[in-house]
């Protein structure tokens, strides 16, 4: 059994949302073999407390209201945030649930977890990394008594080709917070878009979701069709990729308990932070050299697409 804290800018909603946060969280909540014992929210695909009521509500619909879900930060670390505090309304007062109880600052409760645990908690992170950025600034001992930090992010062998988003999304939003991850000496496993891009849900997939009768099936077949449609009308993409989407954070979660299904290299990984041109990009040495700096982590070069999509459709089956 994995304990795993999974940090998340979930977005997963009404259908049309972006989905692959929504169905990480499914993952961590239907797999035998992970113990999720704590959520915690971060700005990011939506502002933070639209993720927070929206995690909330997800784990109601999953059957697991009963996992503690604590608020993180609402913006990076020192940049302004890609959203506007406009684009939603703030739905919970900070610090509360919606029982009104206190649950703490993410990076606190992060914090409180892996130092009364040491060497027994894996985190998996698949939003910003501002959150953990916090936790190793409050308590730098965290990087030595993490277990593992699973991290979906970065990319590594290729290059996003968006010039107004150079680097991937999670490292762009909050550069300086992936750069003191990556500078913690914490053990890091890093799961870029080299490998999530290439796992990916269909049409196909989401009706054969919807055949099976089970309720969370059903809508995630529905959330699951209406934004592969959002994505056809709003990114021009790779023909061969259209009718489908890709499974970025399912793939980081499934690491955390097979890693087996990826292929890793060591590798000495930097986050460009010094303009916007090259705001969010990964530098990564794959220690090549005959002077190679330290490996700092362990990136992922290579998936089994078929063992993967076996791995998540078979999981989310059992859920009711």
């Amino acid at each position: 059994m994995v304990r795993v804290l999974l940090d998340t800018d979930l977005a997963m909603g009404a259908p049309g949302s972006d989905i692959d946060d929504g169905f990480a969280l499914a993952l961590a909540v239907a797999d035998p073999a992970v113990d999720l014992e704590l959520v915690c929210t971060v700005n990011g695909n939506t502002d933070v407390d639209t993720a927070t009521r929206l995690t909330l509500e997800l784990l109601d619909r999953l059957g697991a209201g009963a996992v503690p879900v604590a608020r993180g930060a609402a913006a990076p670390l020192l940049r302004a945030s890609p959203r506007s505090p406009a684009d939603a309304e703030p739905v919970l007062p900070p610090g509360t649930d919606p029982s009104g109880r206190e649950v703490g600052h993410a990076a606190r409760r992060l914090v409180e977890r892996v130092m009364a645990a040491p060497g027994e908690l894996t985190l998996v992170a698949i939003g910003p990394l501002t959150n953990l950025a916090l936790a190793l600034a409050l308590e730098p001992r965290v990087a030595t008594a993490v277990k593992q930090v699973v991290v979906m992010g970065g990319v590594y062998l290729e290059h996003t080709n968006v010039a107004a988003m150079p680097g991937e999304f999670n490292f762009w939003v909050d550069p300086e917070a992936a750069a003191m991850v990556l500078a913690s000496g914490a053990p890091l496993r890093l799961v870029g878009l080299d490998v999530t891009r290439r796992v990916r849900l269909s049409r196909a997939d989401a009706a054969r979701m919807r055949e099976s009768g089970a309720a969370f099936a059903a809508f995630a077949a529905d959330c699951t069709d209406e934004w592969i449609s959002h994505l056809e009308r709003t990114v021009p993409g790779d023909e061969r990729e259209r009718g489908s989407c890709a499974l970025h954070d399912p793939l980081a979660v499934a690491a955390a308990t097979r890693p087996d299904l990826l292929t890793w290299r060591d590798a000495h990984v930097d986050v460009e932070t010094a303009t916007e041109r090259t705001r969010g990009v990964a530098v990564a040495d794959l220690l090549a050299t005959d002077d190679p700096p330290a490996a700092n982590c362990r990136i992922a070069v290579g998936v089994d697409t078929a063992g993967f999509r076996d791995h998540l459709l078979g999981t989310l089956g059992t859920l009711p």
